[in-house]
């Protein structure tokens, strides 16, 4: 049966890089496909797929009651134009409005893609927040947890009800992100990928790589993302003068820079959901080194596909990354290999994209 399908998310990238593989499915299943999401020229791929785009102003990080309240007004606007049969949104802002707009009147299903800053202390906007997922969420036709520690969080703190499931992340598409046997050369290297910043563990990777490349002169370690803290600019440059690490910035091929290297390092101190950059990197066959957080541990089987370490701790990291150097070429191909048949087993996109199907084809209401 033909449905209106209404996705609220907070930029073009949240819905290209996660779910255009649904988003499609949805079209070619003659569905009609309305996406609120701000205006952008990346928007056309949506529109030559055959979704209709509403712009949607939205202040994606600032928290101003006015603009919040505009945005509420925004989508119950388009919800009772529409009228639609079920409504996915992403991230805090379409989460909690969204679901204030439509109170109970539309068939909404949240996705808690992880937690950010938020809930890592507790703090006036941490207890604001969990108020407004009280008021909202909680009220919701379904929430979607990427991990099971944001899950617990949420239980524990009474922000929604028995009307959750478990996904795996957002999935990894497998066809894009191919198994490529390990790189045979002397060189080990390893690559950070992300935000520079501290939130995402960037200093214990720096002082990782420091005590590793004294030790051993045989070892390269890449970064690739945007600094987004403008002090971590002198930072880096110091380091890549001194030789310790190389600067690659923010790469569009990125998968082709996980495929030179042997391994992917994640230090985050937390908020991640299901990390993506693991999923990818995992499914292209590298060892994953990633600090104990939620999500992270859904995706590394210590010493088995990877390693975990302790969060904020370079020490124990560079100990891991020490024992990944250590491994002879054919251990470190064969952890590899069993990071690419996890990642298969439990986090093929397929799973992700069937969940939702499920929600749009039952005909079970509120």
């Amino acid at each position: 049966m033909r449905k209106k399908v209404l996705f609220l998310a907070n930029h073009f990238i949240t819905l290209y890089s996660f779910r255009k593989e649904l988003i499609r499915k949805l079209v070619e299943d003659g569905h009609d496909v309305y996406l609120s999401i701000p205006e952008s020229e990346q928007n056309e791929y949506f529109k030559q797929l055959g979704c209709k785009i509403i712009d949607t102003k939205i202040d994606r990080r600032g928290v101003n009651p006015l603009k919040d309240l505009a945005l509420v007004l925004q989508y119950k606007n388009i919800m009772d134009k529409l009228k639609p049969d079920i409504i996915f949104s992403y991230t805090i802002k379409p989460n909690i409005y969204g679901t204030i707009a439509s109170n109970g009147k539309y068939r909404q299903v949240c996705n808690i893609t992880g937690t950010g800053a938020t809930f890592l202390k507790k703090s006036l906007v941490s207890e604001i927040c969990k108020f407004l997922y009280r008021i909202s969420i909680k009220n919701c036709y379904k929430v979607f947890f990427q991990n099971k520690g944001d899950r617990d969080f949420f239980v524990q703190n009474k922000l929604v009800k028995k009307n959750y499931a478990m996904l795996p992340g957002s999935g990894c598409n497998l066809d894009e992100h191919l198994y490529v046997p390990m790189p045979d050369s002397k060189i080990i290297r390893f690559i950070f990928i992300g935000r520079v910043m501290k939130l995402k563990g960037i200093d214990e990777y720096l002082e990782a790589a420091k005590v590793i490349k004294a030790k051993y002169p045989n070892t390269e370690f890449l970064i690739a993302g945007w600094i987004e803290d403008e002090k971590y600019k002198t930072i880096i440059d110091k380091y890549v003068r001194e030789k310790i690490v190389n600067y690659i910035g923010f790469r569009k091929n990125i998968g082709d820079w996980i495929s030179k290297c042997n391994c992917t390092v994640l230090p985050s101190h937390g908020g991640e959901g299901v990390p993506n950059v693991l999923l990818e990197s995992a499914a292209t066959g590298r060892i994953c080194i990633g600090s104990k957080i939620n999500g992270t541990s859904d995706v590394i089987d210590d010493g088995v596909t990877g390693y975990l370490f302790e969060t904020g701790n370079s020490c124990d990291l560079a100990e891991k990354i020490a024992r990944v150097i250590n491994l002879s070429k054919e251990e470190r191909a064969t952890m590899g290999l069993r990071a690419r048949k996890k990642i298969e087993k439990e986090f093929n996109r397929q799973i992700v994209i069937d969940s939702y199907l499920n929600e749009i084809n039952t005909n079970e209401s509120r």
